[in-house]
């Protein structure tokens, strides 16, 4: 029988993350050796690797929530060596809805994969996906990033003797609209699941319902009110951690309200 916290999945699972832990400290090594040959204060080294260290606790949050997200479907392993690597919250969890569709699974990330066919393809989707930017990017991203950083020295920002707005170029206009768009794009789909269902009737958790809609009320609004509370109080620390911290609260909602509402109310499914 297909186990999805199989104790041979966490020992590949934990082969990778050594892997990736002893990459991390052979160049931590590399590093600190280079950073003494070029003469700067112990000081200075230990302070670079202590703000780094904090700056990666905004990324371990996120982690960890979708982690969370997607064990129920697919089990720790899969979701803790993805993430560890290379990966993020809205690709992983589109990339595995997408393959859960195409390969037939019902339930979407409430149910568990029982399918070990499904499961091995849903993790190649994941993990074959995620490659491509390894292979795309050395060829591309020079050359995009010449034309951005020419587009950006082209823009005109000084503002005129009559007071008219700055006229902004192609790096502005990225910046300023196309990046928030697709970002936007990304979130609304989920939205829409949330609020609109998906699915067949007869698998229960593939639908939208009163959790569902708690749920996203809960992240909107502890985002938002951690949102401005960084703002208001200047806090830029607090602002990394905005969207891990909105997540897991909605998470802390749902299972409360699941347990404090009445039953009939808690599991009340529609669809689309």
């Amino acid at each position: 029988m297909f186990n999805l916290n199989d104790p041979m999945l966490y020992v590949f699972a934990a082969v990778v993350i050594l892997f990736v832990l002893a990459q991390s400290v052979f160049f931590l090594m590399k590093a600190w050796k280079r950073g003494k040959e070029l003469g700067i204060d112990k000081k200075k080294l230990r302070n670079v690797v202590s703000s780094s260290a904090l700056f990666t606790v905004p990324s371990a949050l996120s982690v960890l929530a979708t982690v969370i997200a997607l064990a129920p479907a697919l089990g720790l392993a899969i979701p803790w060596v993805r993430l560890s690597v290379i990966g993020n919250l809205m690709y992983e969890t589109t990339a595995a809805e997408a393959a859960m569709e195409a390969m037939g699974h019902q339930g979407g990330m409430a149910v568990p994969v029982s399918d070990p066919v499904i499961y091995a393809g849903i993790a190649w989707v994941m993990s074959l996906g995620i490659c491509f930017s390894l292979i795309i990017l050395p060829f591309v991203a020079k050359p995009l990033n010449k034309k951005f950083m020419s587009a950006g020295k082209k823009e005109e920002k000084a503002q005129s003797d009559d007071g008219t707005k700055k006229k902004r170029g192609l790096g502005g206009f990225i910046n300023d609209h196309a990046t928030p768009a697709i970002f936007i794009g990304l979130i609304g789909a989920f939205i829409a699941r949330a609020i609109i269902g998906a699915g067949k009737a007869e698998t229960f958790g593939d639908g939208a319902g009163v959790l569902s809609i708690i749920t996203l009320v809960v992240a909107i609004v502890a985002s938002i009110g951690f949102e401005l509370l960084a703002k208001k109080l200047k806090l830029t620390w607090l602002e990394p951690f905005v969207m891990p911290i909105g997540m897991i609260i909605a998470m802390i909602a749902a299972i409360v309200f699941f347990n404090v509402l009445p039953e009939d109310i808690a599991l009340l499914e529609w669809r689309g």
